[in-house]
């Protein structure tokens, strides 16, 4: 792996750890701390609507590049925090499923249409608008016995793991060569694409 990318991944790591610490700051250790820090963390990755989205807001923030590779996801993650908060706390919130595979058919066109000249605060703005409803999906869905602080701590460590992923995936394929990066690219954002309109159909 290049040092620029190494250099990258790191940035974003940070940039998923900064946006962790409130949650993890007041999560503790003991029994049922555990049990929902084990349930939070395990609900991103069990579902493949959550792992797609996850995975394309890395590889559109990669695309992007620059500052976009951490105050994507970070954006992302933040927002994700309130939306599961709001669910925790059983505030309602309309149209949760549609947003969530509205986000994989959206995330996906935009890596598949290599929207690289996007401003970063639109881009924040998108991703974090879908990531509300990510987040009050996985609020809502918190075990009745699990500590709320611990299980916000891992759903979103997990989802912070799922960018990072994206992020080296969208690196690594901008390294192929400016022929075969960009096909490659724009052929997974199409599968990612097309995987969510087979779910928002049924056919998934």
């Amino acid at each position: 792996m290049s040092n620029a990318v190494s250099s990258h991944l790191r940035r974003a790591a940070l940039a998923a750890g900064f946006a962790l610490m409130p949650a993890l700051a007041f999560a503790h250790t003991g029994a049922g701390d555990a049990h929902g820090f084990s349930h939070g963390f395990m609900h991103p990755i069990g579902g493949v609507d959550h792992v797609l989205a996850m995975v394309a807001v890395g590889i559109f923030a990669a695309q992007l590049g620059g500052r976009a590779i951490w105050a994507v996801p970070a954006s992302f993650v933040a927002l994700m925090a309130v939306g599961g908060f709001l669910g925790i706390a059983g505030v309602g919130l309309p149209f949760v499923e549609l947003g969530i595979v509205g986000s994989i058919v959206v995330l996906g066109l935009v890596v598949a249409l290599g929207w690289k000249n996007a401003p970063l605060g639109a881009a924040m703005a998108l991703v974090g608008f879908f990531a509300v409803f990510h987040g009050h999906a996985h609020g809502t869905e918190m075990p009745a016995d699990a500590s709320g602080l611990a299980y916000a701590a891992g759903f979103m460590l997990a989802t912070a793991a799922l960018h990072i992923a994206g992020v080296g995936i969208g690196l690594a394929l901008g390294k192929l060569g400016e022929t075969r990066a960009p096909r490659l690219t724009q052929a997974l954002g199409a599968v990612v694409a097309v995987t969510g309109l087979g779910l928002l159909s049924g056919v998934i």
